[in-house]
Parts: C-alpha cells; structure tokens; sequence
C-alpha cells in the first residue's frame, strides 16, 4: 500500500460484492459500477483544489436507503446501502414534494417472451436511451395535491394526508403538473412510458426491481387469490409466497425503495404517464421521449399496478390504459421535473 500513489492507497483494501449468474448478473454488476463511480468521484472530490471563483453552486444533497433483493421464492438474499441526490419543493404549510435525481442511461424496455405472466402488449423488448431526470420520489401525496390544487378528489376521509392521491383524472394530473409549474418557476411533467420504466428497472432487468418475485412486505398490492369470470389470479408470483390483501391504500414510503431511491413503483397506486395508448412497442422510439403520435387518441397509458391488482399487474413491464378523462380509487400519479415535451 506504501508504494501506491496517495490517490490509489485506498484501493488497497479488499472490499467484496456478490455476483450471480443471470437473470440477476447485470443488477450486480451495476451496483459494483456504481460502486466504483462513487469512489472515483470521491477521490476526486477529495484531491481537487478548492475553487477560485467566490460564488460557488452547492451540490444537491443526499439521502442514504437500503437496496433488498429477494430470490425466485422470495427470500431476501442481498441488502445494500446507496444514495442519491434530491431536491425538494416547497409547496407551503411544512408540506413538500421531494424529487430524486435518476442518472441517464440505456436499458431493454418491455418483457422478454418467457417472462411469466407477460403481455404481447409489452414487447418487442427494445433499447431505448433515458437522459438525465429529476423524478418523484414518491407519487404525489393527497396533502401535496390539496396544497397545488385547492382540494382531495380521493373523497375518503380515513385515506390520510400521506398516501397517494386517487380518483384522478389524466387530465387533472397534467393539470396539477401546469400549476405546479406555474408556481415553482420550473417545467413539471408527467413521466413518458419509457422514463417510468427506466426509472423502476433501476439497472434490473427481473420482472421487478426486488428481483424474480416480490412479496407483500415489499409492496401493496392483493397478495391473495382473486377468481374472476372462472379464472384464478394467483396472490403470488412464480415461485413466491402469497400474501395478504390490504384492501387500500398505504402511506407513500412505507416499503423499500429501489436502487435509484424510488419508492411504490410496484403497487399501491396506477401511475399516468404522458403517452398515447399503442398496442405494441412497434415503431416505437428508442429516446425515452412520449410516444404521442398514432395509436389510440382516446387512452392513455398506465404503469405499476396498484393496491387492487395481483403481483403479474405489478411487474416493471406490465402497461395498462385508461381514458384521459375517466379515474378509478387506485390511479394516481408522480412527477417530473424537466422539458414539458408533449404537453400543452
């Protein structure tokens, strides 16, 4: 170690990581990269010479979160420390809405034709290029809407201030992110299909960001049996335990978050994204932008399941459609802040 440069000493020491084979080996693999960035950067950040200018701009903060993976049955096998950068909007009376910077990247979108309990209307996979983007860390809160909007269209009294917003319209929601633009001074946004998806992956590429299955401790969604018109939806997925049935909402954060620090992406509430109903993925865009022209006009696309549905509704690739003007106790919504492409 003596012999080493003083900006290399450090790496002297032996730090392990676990590496599996596939489905899971491009998950590892990311997180020992992003491992490796983190130490680079904070070589970097240690070496270099304080600034000349007197006006410097302060870094993002960060938070710190615990990343779990399970196995096929459901078992947590992994937990891993990570961070990212946030940043925060005042919406006034303590009540804010936090957003989480999500780094820019490529990834196969939609499900591969042997993924259990998948769609036609998820494929084909294709490779499509997410830039850079300040996302929701969670989806928008009652409490925050009331806050932008002047009132709670989820009409239940007992859902609490701190669970997500429902029996929103599509159009409410592009409503809400206009205001919000208006009063931060900054372009708020629904997410296109691709940068929700991106943003739930978070460098996976199982049917969810918590591996092959996923378990009711890890999310709300109906983790029971449900029989409808003679066929059974199974609480489990794979080779994973059933559950239990909520039969409601739950307080945003309650479970944990993915390895972009994302949280209830799986379940609890329908996310609207900006794009136009397709039946496919053919002739779709690989620049993570919304796909807005052709298709249907009269749908647009939903994402993540929610506290209602069975786990197979809950996987990363699963999309549903709804009409912009219709809204249900389990749709809702988060934000982006960036380009208001799309929208008027």
């Amino acid at each position: 170690m003596d012999e080493l440069p003083e900006s290399l000493q450090n790496l002297a020491y032996r730090n392990g990581t676990q590496a599996r084979p596939d489905p899971d080996f491009h998950t590892d693999m990311t997180r020992l990269i992003n491992g490796i960035e983190n130490h680079f950067k904070n070589l970097k950040q240690t070496a270099a010479p304080p600034p000349l200018s007197p006006v410097s701009t302060p870094a993002n903060p960060t938070f710190t979160f615990e990343v779990v993976t399970v196995d096929a049955k459901g078992k947590l096998v992994q937990r891993q420390p990570a961070q990212a950068e946030y940043r925060v909007e005042d919406l006034g009376n303590g009540i804010q809405l936090e957003l989480v910077k999500i780094p820019g990247g490529r990834f196969q979108m939609g499900s591969p034709p042997d993924e259990a309990d998948s769609f036609d209307r998820e494929r084909p996979q294709h490779w499509v290029t997410v830039p850079e983007l300040w996302l929701g860390k969670f989806p928008v809160t009652q409490a925050q809407y009331q806050a932008v909007m002047g009132h709670n269209p989820s009409r239940f009294t007992n859902d609490g201030a701190n669970r997500p917003v429902k029996r929103v319209t599509w159009d409410e929601a592009v409503a809400f992110c206009q205001a919000l633009s208006r009063r931060a001074g900054q372009a708020y946004r629904l997410p296109s299909e691709a940068e929700w998806e991106y943003a739930c992956r978070a460098g996976t590429t199982t049917p969810f960001c918590f591996g092959p299955t996923m378990t009711t401790d890890l999310a709300n969604y109906r983790g029971t049996d449900f029989e409808y018109e003679g066929k059974t939806f199974p609480g489990n997925y794979g080779h994973g335990p059933k559950g239990i049935y909520r039969e409601q909402t739950t307080a945003v954060g309650q479970f944990p978050p993915n390895a972009f620090g994302l949280y209830d992406l799986h379940g609890n509430v329908w996310e609207w994204c900006q794009d136009v109903w397709h039946d496919s993925y053919d002739g779709a865009s690989a620049d993570g932008a919304a796909w807005l022209a052709g298709g249907d006009q009269d749908q647009r696309i939903l994402r993540g399941g929610s506290w209602l549905n069975n786990p197979e509704y809950c996987r990363s690739a699963n999309r549903f459609w709804f009409a912009p003007g219709n809204t249900d106790g389990d749709v809702g919504f988060r934000v982006v802040c960036g380009l208001a492409s799309g929208l008027s």
